[in-house]
């Protein structure tokens, strides 16, 4: 029995209702619901992470999620996709890594989801970020000060640092895209082992680690033969969902619009769709999630191993 309910209109899902305009009646939230934090990663890059970010984000919005998406990412690229201009650091994520703001969350409002954009300021900061309890500032913030979303989605660099180790410190469920080619798969099964050694050592609470398939063409045979070899290894883990190639997603996201606004019933938004309702399928509520106590002290065998990832 999931945890959270498929979200339904008018007695669909949303993946039936691709193309339906929805009116403000039709937007619900799931108010009272444990908010779920996801982050979407893969250490090897180009494998569609910031447009599933951005688009995975537009369906659960649309299907009446509240939606809070934080760009961990330093070189910004779903900032800019969404049009939002350069943020101070002040107005930015950098804020997450500042014990001293007392300010409200930097959150903004776009048509989409809200954000909490990328700035510079984050390269900059990852000289100072060097102690291994410097991997619990994204978990302690989204704790203590963010509320009222039913999903925070974390976008992240394609690369291990210390800004990906806070967001699958601070996560509930982890999303892996991966194009069905040698490069990306290697790079998928890497991210996927970087997660299981979080899991293990830092946040027991992590209870879903997914792949998700994109770019698909289903004309190409070794795009079919990676996809029967990571569901033969990996089994579960490998959502029954794809993103198959797509011209509107390679448009979208270029101005602030989502495959949503361009095309509402293009394949891609017919695939994002379809995982958004796979996602809210995999969110479970059986157990109550195990919070670690936000003191910032870590053991030192969690420390060793903090100290090689980094």
């Amino acid at each position: 029995m999931p945890i959270r309910n498929q979200f339904q209109i008018r007695g669909k899902k949303l993946s039936l209702l691709v193309g339906y305009a929805l009116t403000s009646d039709d937007r619900e939230t799931n108010i009272g619901c444990n908010m779920i934090t996801l982050t979407v990663c893969n250490h090897k890059g180009g494998t569609g992470k910031t447009t599933t970010s951005i688009n995975l984000s537009a369906a659960l919005a649309l299907s009446g999620e509240k939606v809070l998406v934080i760009d961990l990412d330093p070189q910004g690229f779903l900032t800019r996709m969404m049009g939002f201009p350069e943020p101070s650091a002040s107005a930015s994520a950098m804020v997450l890594f500042d014990p001293e703001s007392v300010e409200p969350p930097p959150i903004h409002k776009l048509s989409a989801f809200d954000l909490i954009p990328s700035s510079p300021a984050l390269s900059s900061a990852l000289r100072k970020l060097t102690k291994p309890t410097d991997v619990f500032w994204v978990r302690e913030y989204v704790e203590q000060r963010i509320s009222g979303y039913a999903f925070v989605l974390i976008d992240t660099a394609a690369a291990i640092t210390v800004y990906s180790l806070n967001a699958l410190v601070a996560s509930d469920v982890v999303l892996i895209p991966v194009a069905p080619e040698y490069q990306p798969v290697i790079g998928a099964e890497q991210t996927f082992k970087t997660v299981d050694m979080v899991k293990k050592s830092l946040n027991p609470r992590l209870s879903d680690c997914q792949f998700l398939f994109t770019m698909v063409d289903g004309r190409k045979r070794n795009h079919r033969a990676y996809r029967e070899y990571m569901r033969d290894k990996y089994g579960d883990s490998v959502m029954k969902s794809i993103v198959r190639t797509c011209t509107t997603l390679s448009i979208s996201a270029r101005d602030g619009t989502t495959v949503y606004d361009l095309d509402p019933q293009s394949r891609g938004a017919i695939d994002y769709a379809n995982i958004a309702d796979e996602v809210l399928s995999l969110v479970s509520p059986a157990d109550p999630p195990i919070f670690l106590s936000p003191s910032r002290f870590i053991s030192a065998e969690q420390s060793n191993i903090m100290n090689k990832a980094l």
